[in-house]
């Protein structure tokens, strides 16, 4: 069997990249239901018939383009992380890492929002999504075990610290709030606040 030439699978890549951003686009433009098969081809610039060489049906689709921005979400989150740095420092570093990956990258932030929310993907990618985060859960393991961070569930510790950003992202998105530096810098005392002991 021959190899696939570099030009080919640079093409494969294109492509499955092009109909993964359309699916964002339209997912966040009306939810799962706007991002019908058709519609994705048609705003990649693909035949409906090329999807199915990369994607088996609508659901692993957007299980795909959820575990791909997990994946993008975390590689951002946990960038120059030391296990070895103070508690307190290594949360303010991912804290405000993830504060701008959801700046910088609103729409995939926005979707993932959505994930969280509805069941749009299915148990397992939430699942293997979930291993993304894993650094952070171990790193408030840590703070639990120093004394530092309450004994609480990781749920609980994320619904305090993480999840309050979608909201501010989302109101910084309608303009109802400017996010500066001041006002990032007290949102962060208060998702430190909420689990220290």
């Amino acid at each position: 069997m021959m190899k696939q030439s570099i030009p080919k699978l640079q093409k494969k890549k294109e492509k499955r990249a092009a109909l993964l951003q359309a699916t964002l686009l339209l997912i966040n433009q009306g939810g799962i239901q706007e991002a019908s098969m058709s519609k994705v081809a048609k705003m990649a610039s693909v035949s409906p018939g090329t999807i199915y060489l990369y994607f088996e049906n609508k659901q692993d689709l957007v299980n795909q383009l959820y575990l791909d921005i997990k994946a993008e979400f975390s590689e951002e989150a946990f960038k120059d992380f030391k296990k070895e740095e103070p508690v307190k420092e290594s949360f303010e570093k991912i804290w405000y890492r993830i504060a701008s990956f959801q700046t910088q990258k609103s729409e995939e932030a926005s979707f993932l929002t959505q994930c969280d929310n509805t069941p749009m993907i299915d148990e397992e990618s939430r699942q293997e999504g979930l291993k993304h985060l894993q650094p952070l859960v171990d790193l408030w393991n840590r703070g639990q075990e120093e004394g530092i961070i309450k004994r609480i569930s990781p749920y609980v510790l994320y619904a305090f610290t993480i999840y309050p950003m979608a909201f501010l992202m989302n109101t910084k998105n309608r303009s109802y709030c400017k996010l500066d530096e001041q006002i990032l810098e007290k949102a962060f005392e208060a998702a430190w606040d909420s689990i220290k002991l």
